[in-house]
């Protein structure tokens, strides 16, 4: 496995997690080891199998061998040599070696695409064979050639049936072969969809569920399962990247004006235009998809004022839902299944988020943002922005008392809510990774306060009163009301977790907030510099290409539960209402999509290329005279847009608020957004925006 595993997460305090960093892909070396090298991974089913335990001993890092059990090594062993086809297969080479034959041998694995039902056991001939002699037969991605000696180690294709059999014999046992290509069809009975062909990560999804009736050996394998999900997804998000590499033609865009400057200049060949390899905001998780989702929630932001209520919630492995399944499914303790993590944190939070909306705890609200994240041990958390109904921008002690408690309850009145602060809301002791110069970064403990007050700033200092007799003990830490986290207790006694709540209307830095719960993934930025190299020559060439598939791939960090969440498609950002995102650019300068190798001529002769939200905003003020009494801004409140027609209809149901984006920093551009944010002659051209009197309506202007 070639990914970069992050070892250091594991200090000893907390559960075990997997998590890797930058791109993952697997390799395969030679059958023997070259000389001066002890052998390894596949090689030990070939080198000198008469001391093959002690082999695999020496193979491990030092200080780990002692831990295994010799028996149970060659229990495994000759376990995997009577089922495991592909054991089988480096077997056959080593009884060629051991026989003295003098031609060189190499190992096919054929990734054969008539085989493609699940649980069919594979045959040995169908999937792998002996080549002699002929060493120059060339590798592909379909099939793995494994050569005698080889220096390097040679990728695997992520698509290759065997690449998981390969890397966890004893989760495949049998060396049963994985995901092949539209080999495995859906369904018909009451099933309709636009594919025809089980996807990839239709596949592993399936593989990761609970199912009473099975062995369930990969969803038992403890920490392995970890790695497991791990890989599963870094290979269902390759397929993905790939999709969008070698679609780049269908996601090259450029100005209007600009594909006729082209035409002017005699550049009638698209692929001409530049070159630039895209992430689109499509891509659930890129920075462009959490760039757009932040600039959708300053929207809302725009729409209702600042937020009231921000509510973290993390997932709590003691949950009773995740205690009974573990029992039933025999695994050891909550660690083991990350995937009953996530789903029983999905339900959790889809209740919780009903309750939010129905009024349960805070009363009605007008909106409501929610992101996921993963903490660095793995466990999945909800950041949520509430909007109440009866909004309090400038709230008084009492009103901030009613919702949120920084006190511990009284122990003998209120024993549930007591045990609860207790077990989930008090921060410490502290330990190293929570320490900067000696300080907590969370600056516990907080001081004292008889009423809770707001600081010219806008921040809150919670209710705190001294209590000498109402604390609770951590090891030998006595932890009173200063320890004590924000929190509402009615919501505390019903979902049982960590649920911390914050009133943020009145945070001057409501811009850091929306940033801070759109960030997306943890992420390394890195710069490897070549020495003698000019630095500008650096510059140029990286101009040449921008690469932000690879740019993503190498720089963020992944986790089982996050593996996990992705694979099951569940969300990780909501928000009601929904925000309708406006193009905004200047005559002549909308973004036209083409594909590459397409003639531009051919291109502007389209029907509907001149058409854009914006042009089509004009046409309904031509049109409709009650149209033209909304702003550019407040159209999608009342009117939908059809992509597919390139038209405004009227709005039947719901709501969506309007966000212009494609902004450029020109002052024509600026001139255009003052007016479009403001005026309400409901222009029908951009002549009418260049004859309207903006001066009047100056004071007006928000940007």
């Amino acid at each position: 496995m070639g990914g970069k595993i992050d070892y250091d997460i594991n200090s000893g305090n907390g559960p075990f997690t997997f998590r890797m960093h930058g791109q993952n892909y697997h390799k395969i070396g030679s059958l023997l080891p070259v000389e001066g090298y002890i052998p390894r991974f596949a090689q030990l089913y070939v080198y000198d199998t008469a001391h093959e335990v002690q082999n695999r001993l020496n193979a491990l890092a030092k200080g780990k061998n002692n831990e295994l059990d010799e028996t149970i090594l060659g229990g495994l062993i000759e376990m995997l040599d009577k089922y495991n086809e592909l054991a089988k297969v480096f077997r056959m080479a080593r009884d060629r070696y051991e026989s003295g034959a003098n031609e060189e041998y190499s190992i096919r694995l054929i990734k054969n695409k008539e085989r493609g039902r699940q649980f069919d056991l594979p045959q040995g001939e169908e999937i792998a064979g002996l080549i002699v002699g002929d060493m120059s037969i060339p590798n592909s991605d379909r099939d793995i050639i494994v050569h005698p000696k080889m220096e390097k180690p040679q990728y695997i294709s992520f698509l290759h049936p065997s690449y998981m059999s390969l890397q966890y014999p004893l989760l495949f046992p049998y060396g049963e072969q994985g995901y092949i290509e539209k080999t495995i069809p859906y369904s018909s009975e009451g099933y309709t969809t636009k594919r025809s062909y089980v996807t990839m990560r239709e596949y592993y999804a399936y593989q990761i569920h609970t199912r009473l009736t099975s062995p369930g050996t990969i969803v038992r394998s403890g920490r392995l399962f970890h790695q497991y999900v791990v890989d599963a997804y870094t290979a269902i998000e390759q397929e993905r990247m790939n999709f969008y590499l070698y679609n780049q033609k269908k996601l090259r865009a450029d100005l209007y004006n600009n594909v006729c400057d082209a035409i002017e200049q005699g550049d009638a060949d698209s692929k001409k235009l530049g070159q630039k390899i895209i992430l689109p905001s499509s891509f659930t998780g890129g920075p462009r998809y959490m760039i757009e989702n932040y600039r959708d929630a300053m929207a809302i932001c725009r729409r209702y004022g600042n937020p009231d209520l921000f509510i973290t919630i993390t997932a709590n492995p003691k949950w009773e839902e995740i205690t009974e399944h573990i029992k039933k499914a025999g695994n050891e303790n909550a660690n083991d299944r990350p995937d009953i993590e996530c789903r029983v944190f999905k339900m959790k939070l889809e209740e919780l988020l009903k309750d939010l909306q129905d009024g349960v705890f805070f009363g009605p609200i007008t909106a409501v943002i929610h992101t996921i994240e993963f903490q660095k041990r793995g466990l999945p958390h909800a950041h949520i922005l509430l909007w109440l109904q009866e909004s309090k921008q400038n709230p008084s002690p009492e009103d901030i008392d009613s919702f949120i408690s920084a006190e511990l309850p009284d122990k003998a009145t209120d024993a549930e809510g007591f045990l609860l602060v207790e077990q989930f809301m008090m921060h410490g002791p502290c330990g190293h990774k929570c320490m900067d110069d000696n300080k907590c970064t969370k600056k516990f403990p907080r001081q004292y306060n008889n009423t809770t007050n707001i600081s010219e700033a806008g921040y809150i200092s919670y209710r705190r009163r001294s209590d000498e007799t109402n604390f609770v003990m951590k090891g030998n830490t006595k932890l009173d009301n200063r320890y004590v986290v924000p929190h509402n207790l009615t919501l505390l006694k019903k979902y049982k977790a960590h649920i911390n709540v914050e009133w943020c209307s009145t945070s001057s830095a409501i811009k850091y907030l929306f940033k801070y719960i759109t960030k997306g993934v943890d992420m390394a930025t890195m710069r490897i510099e070549r020495k003698g190299v000019d630095q500008n020559k650096e510059e140029n060439e990286s101009q040449e290409e921008i690469n932000e598939i690879k740019n993503y791939l190498e720089c963020r960090y992944l986790s089982a539960c996050e593996a996990i969440w992705r694979i099951f498609t569940f969300d990780i950002h909501d928000r009601k209402p929904a925000v309708t995102r406006l193009s905004l650019h200047l005559p002549n300068q909308q973004r036209i999509i083409y594909p590459e190798g397409a003639k531009l001529e051919y291109i502007l002769s389209k029907d509907g290329i001149k058409k854009t939200m914006l042009t089509e905003w004009f046409e309904m003020n031509r049109r409709c005279p009650e149209a033209r009494k909304l702003t550019y801004i407040q159209f999608p409140s009342y009117y939908v847009w059809d992509s597919d027609g390139k038209m405004w209809s009227k709005r039947k149901q719901g709501f969506s608020i309007g966000r212009i984006v494609n902004i450029h920093p020109t002052s024509g551009d600026l001139y255009y957004l003052r007016m479009l944010l403001n005026t309400e002659i409901g222009p029908t051209s951009f002549d009418d925006l260049l004859t309207f009197d903006h001066v009047k309506y100056k004071t007006r202007v928000h940007i």
